[in-house]
C-alpha cells in the first residue's frame, strides 16, 4: 500500500535515501543545500518533506509547502529503481486526495526531450502548463535565476492568480523579494 511518511530530523536513515534520491534526480542548481533542507525539515510547519512508501519500503520522495490557498511541491522524483511502475501516477493521486487546495510545481522549460516528457506526464495527471515567463531564483547565492514553467492542478486560473502564486512561491520557499529578476 502506498503512503507518505512526514521525515522530521531525527529520521536520519530515511533521510540519506531521500537525500540521495533528491541528488541522483536533480541538478545541484535546483535544489538548496542538504544542511539547510535538513533544517526545514525539522523546523519549519508548512514545510513537508516526505518519503513515498510502498509498505515498508522507501520507492521515492515528494516535498512541498502548504500554503493557505494552495500546495506547492518542490521536488517529485522516484528511485531509479522504482521508476515506470505507475508509482509517480499513484503518488500524485495521492496527495490530490490528501489535500483539498490546488496544486502547483516547477518545471523545464520544453526545450529537452526530457522536460517534453516530464510535462507530458504531469498533463496526464491533470496539470495545466502555464507558458509564462517564470524564474526559479537561485538556492545559492551568486547562481542565477532558471528559466522554468509552472504547472498548476486545481482551481487556479493562469490570468488571474500567476502573479500571486509567483509571489508567494518567490517570498516564502526561496526568500526572494519581488522585482529581483521574477
Amino acid at each position: 500500500m502506498l503512503r507518505l511518511h512526514r521525515l522530521r530530523a531525527s529520521d536520519t536513515p530515511a533521510c540519506r535515501f531521500m537525500e540521495q534520491v533528491l541528488t541522483e534526480a536533480f541538478p545541484v542548481e535546483e535544489y538548496r543545500e542538504l544542511s539547510e533542507l535538513r533544517e526545514l525539515t525539522g523546523n519549519r510547519d508548512i514545510f513537508y518533506n516526505n518519503l513515498v512508501l510502498d509498505g515498508a519500503t522507501p520507492v521515492g520522495l515528494i516535498t512541498w509547502w502548504d500554503f493557505e490557498w494552495f500546495r506547492y511541491v518542490e521536488h517529485f522524483a522516484i528511485a531509479p529503481a522504482f521508476r515506470n511502475k505507475e508509482y509517480g501516477h499513484r503518488t500524485l493521486a495521492l496527495v490530490r486526495a490528501q489535500t483539498r487546495t490546488p496544486l502547483v510545481l516547477e518545471v523545464e522549460r520544453p526545450v529537452q526531450e526530457m522536460a517534453r516528457r516530464r510535462i507530458g506526464f504531469y498533463q496526464r495527471q491533470g496539470f495545466t502548463l502555464w507558458e509564462k515567463d517564470y524564474q526559479q531564483p537561485p538556492y545559492s547565492p551568486g547562481a542565477g535565476f532558471l528559466p522554468m514553467y509552472l504547472m498548476a492542478h486545481g482551481d487556479l486560473d493562469p490570468e488571474q492568480d500567476y502573479a500571486r502564486v509567483r509571489a508567494t512561491i518567490h517570498s516564502e520557499v526561496y526568500r526572494v523579494e519581488q522585482g529581483r529578476n521574477s
